[in-house]
């Protein structure tokens, strides 16, 4: 009898066994279709989660773009940092509340975002710039350089493409305060390549050559911007200085003449063009002059000399700069009855000899008494005009 009921109980067990492993599958399938579903659930709601916190960053962020644009600074960066409380490590986010905060005045606060952006994007164009602006405002010129290069030479969008320009003029403008003339013409030289022909442009680019001492390129540039807008007042001045600097007075003169007209109000540019007439007007060696002009023209240039001489009012012995030969105010003395129009006329290189008295006078007193004015300034740039001559 126990053994018929140990055969019933092992023949249930199998029956079992049986139906549980036909009903496993089944589990199996309806548990995994159950994590799946269940799984769609979570990503959906985190998505929708996500997507909501995304879009509340991005509405506080546009208001935070709209009152920067509008240099409503404070306002800005409650936007921004109310964006950021969103999407924390959003880089776009966090330069633009910089921004604002440069705006607002709290250096100290931009500098620590900008810094923690460059260590995450250190090739990132307006990261470098912003920085730049901040280290040659606190003094730093050596840090700002280096963030400026790095901001020319930097990744920007097409849209941002100005801003490498931006960057480079402002380069320049920094070396030019250092005097690191040598490094601000190179800067300009390469920078030449990306400026369009915009008279705007154009004549910035040859304010900056000709603050750096590279006038004939300053010219060629005012001349791009004078070709484009014939009376841009600040493009015919500045090709007026840079020609005059580079005594081409005759070319100095019509860019002042339309300098002139077009800003009556530029007292500059009216004193550079007295100053030009006068040198075209006084030089003896003009290869239009007869005879008898040039004559007129000496005698008029020895009359100035020695009223310059007499009235820088330096001992004669320091006016000789030839050791024991007579000072320069003997020798004017000297020769003084020889110029007339009779005696010039009769001997033509007694004009070269009043005029090279006439250049020494001029030189030695813009020594000793400083730079001259008027008239004597005009014989001053026609000696260095024909100097070795």
């Amino acid at each position: 009898m126990a053994e018929i009921q140990d055969a019933n109980q092992a023949s249930q067990k199998l029956f079992n066994l049986h139906l549980y492993l036909r009903q496993r599958p089944v589990m199996l399938g309806l548990l995994s279709a159950l994590a799946v579903m269940f799984f769609l659930i979570v990503t959906g709601l985190s998505n929708i989660f996500y997507a909501q916190r995304q879009a509340l960053g991005d509405r506080w962020f546009h208001r935070g773009v709209s009152d920067l644009e509008a240099k409503r600074y404070q306002a800005a960066v409650t936007n921004f940092r109310s964006a950021l409380l969103y999407s924390r490590d959003d880089s776009n986010y966090q330069l633009n509340l910089a921004e604002a905060l440069l705006g607002a005045n709290q250096t100290a606060q931009a500098y620590a975002y900008l810094l923690n952006l460059w260590d995450r994007e250190p090739e990132n164009g307006q990261v470098n710039l912003e920085l730049a602006r901040i280290e040659a405002a606190k003094g730093q010129p050596q840090r700002a350089i280096r963030y400026y290069h790095d901001a020319v030479y930097a990744v920007w969008p097409n849209q941002q493409e100005p801003e490498r320009v931006t960057a480079r003029l402002e380069l320049v403008d920094l070396l030019l305060r250092l005097n690191a003339k040598a490094q601000a013409q190179a800067e300009l030289i390469a920078l030449q390549q990306s400026v369009g022909e915009d008279p705007a442009e154009q004549v910035r680019l040859g304010e900056l050559f000709v603050r750096s001492g590279d006038y004939e390129r300053g010219l060629a540039a005012y001349r791009v911007a004078v070709k484009a807008d014939q009376h841009n007042p600040r493009a015919l001045a500045g090709a007026g200085e840079a020609a005059f600097m580079l005594a081409q007075y005759p070319l100095a003169e019509q860019y002042l003449e339309g300098a002139a007209e077009a800003n009556p109000n530029d007292k500059t540019s009216d004193e550079r063009l007295k100053t030009t007439e006068m040198v075209l007007k006084m030089d003896p060696y003009r290869s239009i002059l007869s005879v008898d002009e040039r004559s007129h023209v000496v005698m008029r240039a020895f009359a100035i000399a020695g009223q310059r001489l007499t009235k820088c009012g330096v001992p004669n012995d320091a006016m000789s700069g030839e050791g024991t030969k007579p000072s320069l105010g003997d020798r004017w003395t000297a020769m003084k009855p020889q110029i007339t129009l009779a005696q010039l006329s009769r001997q033509p290189e007694l004009a070269d000899k009043a005029m090279d008295l006439i250049f020494r006078i001029e030189k030695q007193t813009n020594t000793f008494c400083g730079t001259p004015t008027g008239p004597d300034m005009a014989l001053l740039l026609i000696a260095k005009l024909h100097e070795g001559n």
